[in-house]
């Protein structure tokens, strides 16, 4: 069967099962992929593998197989790959909200940067706690926060709404361990402290366009502190009634987040140093740094000290809660995740490479903004960033596995990651949640957040093209 038509009914059954039939993503991520692998040919499949190293025998004998064993084959090793790292996240999230943490550092920050400084704040504070928790619930945290403080000022309410927003969905979409970014580093084979790093950079970029928009708009188009319609059962914060002292201190609070971005890019930037300046170093201390800045095992001990925060706080009682609440949300999230990678490893199984080759654009100038408008595309039509990225990456991955692009797959991370941002509207349940637990319409939200998330998408996708020419890194 052809490549181009394997691919577009993929793509298909992906759009038409989540956005007509309301289809949960993990069902209908499968359904696409079992589609995929049953139409695609046993020639392209056998060439797929010789590629990748196996002896034609191998290949073919891999061809063979039925289509449902490759599907869940791929799906078991896309679950080995992340699967350990999304389940710690979730409870690093989780052990963050519960015991405080959380509330410890987005008021250390406010605290330093003061109340002059509340948009920053609030944008650092999304940013920061993007990292290891769901946007949804970082904007849950903070929204009463900004409410709080509009409530003192007077002003500037839809200012700090919109600043929480830029920092959280960038994170969402460029730092790992959020699933996204995190499949998608894990698919094209970039290590995760230097997409940590990257992300970091990168997106505070686009976090800060997006900070200067909420500005302008405020000064423009304010929007004021009206009763909100929750439209959820989700419990929001009472900020007032918090002590300092029942919260953990902050260097505690911030080493469940701190600590895998240190041994993860730590280990990236030692042993780059030591290759490139010819110093070996001793066994033990390559072998310390090896095991320190596995990915599986920096999140599990970032996790570990999250548990210990939260014991201290809560006891017994409240660690087995919250890793039971942690492990379910987590479970969901990694279930549509590997059926992301079951559909993408099959989508490059089908040959899809040599569809993308004849569009000859495989150089940042060109091949960059093509990615960005294809998974801004995914994006828009059926309105979540964690598929558009997954779906995405599945079609373009081929072409940097292959190394035939003329930059390092970092900035086809990242441009994919940006991708995802545009554009929220109606079919998006972050648009939903922002409009009614912010109290702006459905005519604000679009002109705020939507317009926002679009720019801040636009400003990441130059800042990537720039940077892959300017430092290739190949």
């Amino acid at each position: 069967m052809d490549p181009l038509f394997v691919l577009l009914l993929g793509v298909v059954i992906v759009f038409a099962g989540i956005l007509f039939f309301k289809l949960h993503p993990f069902f209908t991520l499968i359904i696409a992929a079992m589609a995929v692998a049953a139409f695609t040919s046993t020639d392209m499949i056998a060439t797929f593998w010789m590629e990748a190293g196996e002896s034609p025998e191998a290949a073919q004998k891999l061809a063979s197989s039925p289509f449902g064993l490759r599907v869940a084959t791929a799906f078991g090793v896309t679950c080995g790959k992340i699967g350990i790292v999304i389940c710690m996240a979730s409870i690093i999230g989780k052990c963050l909200l519960d015991s405080g943490a959380a509330m410890r550092i987005v008021r250390t920050i406010l605290n330093k940067l003061g109340e002059k400084n509340a948009p920053a704040a609030m944008g650092a504070s999304g940013f920061f706690l993007g990292i290891p928790v769901f946007f949804d619930t970082v904007f849950y945290l903070l929204v009463p926060l900004a409410k709080a403080l509009a409530a003192s000022t007077k002003r500037n309410y839809g200012l700090y709404v919109l600043a929480i927003i830029a920092g959280g969905t960038i994170a969402h979409s460029q730092i790992p361990p959020t699933p996204g970014p995190l499949f998608v580093a894990e698919q094209l084979g970039i290590d995760i402290g230097v997409m940590m790093l990257s992300g970091i950079i990168v997106g505070g970029i686009a976090a800060g366009s997006g900070v200067l928009y909420a500005l302008w708009i405020n000064k423009h188009h304010p929007i004021p502190l009206r009763e909100d319609e929750l439209g959820t059962d989700h419990p929001t914060q009472k900020w007032e009634e918090i002590k300092d002292s029942d919260l953990p201190n902050f260097w505690l609070s911030v080493t469940p987040i701190l600590l895998p971005l240190i041994l993860l890019s730590g280990k990236t930037i030692v042993t780059g140093v030591a290759s490139s300046s010819g110093i070996e170093l001793p066994v033990w201390l390559n072998g310390a740094i090896q095991w320190l800045g596995d990915k599986n095992v920096a999140l599990t001990i970032a996790a570990s000290v999250a548990l210990v925060t939260l014991y201290l706080v809560k006891k017994q009682t409240g660690v087995k809660t919250a890793m039971e609440s942690a492990l379910s949300s987590g479970g969901i999230v990694l279930m549509i995740t590997c059926a992301g990678g079951a559909f993408g490893g099959m989508l490059q199984q089908s040959g899809i490479r040599g569809v993308v080759e004849q569009f000859g654009v495989t150089d940042g100038i060109w091949f960059l903004p093509m990615a960005f408008l294809l998974t801004a595309m995914i994006r828009t039509v059926q309105g979540s960033a964690t598929v558009a990225m997954i779906t995405s990456v599945g079609i373009l991955a081929p072409m940097a596995t292959t190394g035939q692009l003329d930059f390092h797959p970092l900035y086809l991370a990242m441009v994919i990651g940006f991708g995802s941002k545009p554009v929220p509207w109606m079919n998006d349940s972050g648009f939903w949640i922002i409009g009614k637990m912010s109290g702006m319409t459905v005519k604000e939200t679009l002109a705020n957040f939507s317009v926002m998330a679009t720019l801040m998408a636009v400003v990441g996708l130059i800042v990537s093209v720039i940077a892959s020419e300017v430092i290739p890194l190949k």
